[in-house]
């Protein structure tokens, strides 16, 4: 039965909003225009929640402020559009006797809802359903429809296959491609991009063997299978993915690089592209870089409040070195990229050279090197002193005409940031001594050293508290009075052993950086001065105050961020991982 009551008067009654909100929107509504409940959303006085539960209490309809995917009939797709669904806000969710639900956010726009039931053929009615939540739901309900890792290929006749000609693949959403106007290798790799997007994939690894292909995804910096197509398709895959990547098919001796950019789920993906001749075949390994995910924000990748003083102190810096050390995918550019970002305004002339430039980072001027042309970091960081920079960013020190470089950048009043390839902080002195610059020079110019490694994020639905043993404690250097006197109740988390649909199963969900910072002191200088090694400083850095990487590490456990296996993982001697991504808060940021 439909309810008299007004939108605002339904939410005022329910403790929503208040009279005075409701006379400040009527005001701006008679102004501008629009929906009562649209103007009162636009002034952050009523979620689209608040409104949708309004509307449908108004209008008698069901109501559904979370969307399970699983329960949404992927049949009832079969006449729609992904991109008619997401222009008009629609969505068939499942049958009611007579009836198909349909969600929507705009419950009163009848021709929308009159087309989707000419489309569908059958009597629809309306649930009513907050935009953000149905827009979500749309993207993933049409994923679950094109996925096709599991399936799909079987019928693939690769003699009869077609011949592809273009060059590069269109840049239309990879989800609303249809299924019955392409070949089922084209489909499975389309799927492929799609899951590994849903999965928040850094990696997908298509790898021959003798007898089978496998295709792996790494989540997280942990790799998966996830799928086994027969070895008869390798070379079909190989070659679709070449073309996409604009590489040569008929080059299969040498490896060879190239970069994908498509569209999934509104997402813009670019895909780096690396192929191998293996004993068994072509090996081809994609690194998907999502611009959408990456938060380029210093105070939010995994800093302790007086870690994040001192890297606040030592970038506002006016000249200086800042080395950010750790093997490779340990998260060095994304803090790199963080720091720049904090530090970028008007009055700075910020130049980096990268190899690659993985981000385009507004206001900043960024080189890529080129081997083929013998574009270097030394040649690029020669040319740049040229151009009077403020700040520099060196992608990575590598050689001694590098370094030296960097160093005289410093020493001419420059702020230089660049990474090293070490294990830990005090490592990068050591390093740098190593490839030839002298003592007195590096002690002058240095002015921080920052070691860093990514811990998956416990996922916040599923981890499960438990008290771990004084054994297991021990491993990370806590004891049980640091667990008492830290947490809750005395409980650190785990992850769940079944996983949840955050998180895909896996128990974690993104990932955070654990950091070791060395600032460069007097006794720091004098020790460097004296060319001592690694062992040495850091002992000097910890008598300081220097935090190491397990110790920041266990600070996170007891914070229910990560799990003690986690940081024991990561910070063994040696520990690498490739590049992923790192979570802040409720987001992922890509590596």
């Amino acid at each position: 039965m439909y309810n008299r009551a007004r939108i605002g008067e339904l939410l005022v009654r329910r403790g929503d909003v208040t009279e005075a909100d409701i006379e400040r929107a009527l005001v701006t509504q008679r102004d501008k225009g629009g929906l009562l409940g649209e103007v009162l959303e636009s002034m952050g006085v009523a979620t689209p929640a608040q409104v949708c539960a309004a509307l449908a209490e108004q209008l008698d309809y069901p109501l559904a402020i979370e969307l399970d995917i699983e329960r949404v009939d992927l049949t009832l797709l079969s006449r729609l559009q992904l991109g008619f669904c997401r222009d008009n806000h629609v969505l068939p969710v499942e049958r009611d006797g007579d009836v198909i639900l349909v969600a929507t956010d705009d419950p009163l726009n009848m021709e929308v809802l009159d087309e989707v039931r000419f489309l569908l053929r059958e009597e629809v009615a309306p649930l009513v359903t907050p935009a953000p939540i149905l827009v979500s739901a749309i993207n993933l309900a049409f994923e679950r429809k094109s996925r096709l890792i599991d399936s799909g290929i079987e019928d693939f006749d690769e003699e009869n296959a077609p011949v592809v000609d273009e060059e590069g693949v269109d840049i239309k959403d990879l989800i609303e491609a249809g299924d019955d106007d392409e070949a089922p290798v084209i489909r499975f790799v389309n799927s492929l991009f799609v899951q590994s997007v849903r999965e928040r994939a850094s990696d997908i690894h298509v790898e021959p063997g003798d007898k089978d292909l496998n295709v792996r995804f790494r989540v997280d910096g942990v790799l998966k299978m996830v799928a086994a197509p027969p070895k008869r398709f390798h070379s079909s895959i190989v070659t679709r993915i070449k073309i996409m990547a604009g590489l040569n098919i008929a080059e299969k001796r040498l490896p060879q690089d190239g970069r994908i950019r498509v569209k999934i789920a509104g997402k813009d993906i670019d895909v780096r592209v690396a192929t191998a001749p293996m004993v068994h075949g072509e090996r081809i390994t994609m690194r998907l870089l999502d611009k959408s995910a990456m938060v380029l924000d210093v105070k939010g990748i995994g800093f302790q409040p007086d870690q994040l003083e001192s890297i606040m102190k030592l970038i506002h810096q006016p000249h200086g070195i800042i080395l950010v050390t750790g093997p490779t995918g340990s998260g060095k550019t994304t803090t790199l990229y963080s720091c720049l970002s904090e530090i970028n305004s008007p009055d700075q002339n910020i130049m980096t050279i990268e190899d690659p430039v993985e981000y385009q980072l507004g206001g900043i001027n960024q080189m890529q090197v080129n081997a083929k042309i013998d574009l270097t970091f030394a040649m690029g960081l020669r040319s740049y002193l040229r151009h009077d920079p403020d700040v520099i960013m060196v992608g990575e020190i590598r050689d001694e005409e590098t370094a030296k470089m960097a160093i005289q950048a410093s020493l001419t009043g420059h702020l230089v940031f660049s990474t090293l390839h070490t294990n830990d902080a005090a490592g990068a002195f050591t390093r740098l001594m190593d490839m030839g610059v002298e003592p007195f020079l590096v002690s002058s110019t240095v002015i921080g050293a920052l070691a860093q490694r990514l811990v998956r994020r416990l996922c916040p639905d599923c981890k499960s508290p438990y008290r771990p043993s004084p054994t297991e404690l021990g491993e990370i250097g806590l004891t049980e009075a640091d667990l008492d006197s830290r947490t809750a109740k005395g409980m650190i988390y785990r992850p769940s052993e079944a996983g949840c649909a955050t998180c895909v199963g896996l128990g974690y969900k993104g990932r955070l950086g654990i950091y070791e910072l060395l600032d460069v002191t007097d006794p720091i200088k004098r020790l460097v001065m004296d060319r001592s090694d690694s062992g040495r400083i850091k002992a000097q850095g910890e008598r300081e105050g220097m935090r190491s990487l397990r110790e920041d590490g266990a600070l996170k456990v007891l914070q229910g961020s990560t799990s003690i296996a986690e940081v024991i993982r990561v910070t063994s001697q040696g520990a690498g991982e490739d590049m992923a991504t790192m979570g802040s808060g409720g987001q992922d940021v890509t590596i």
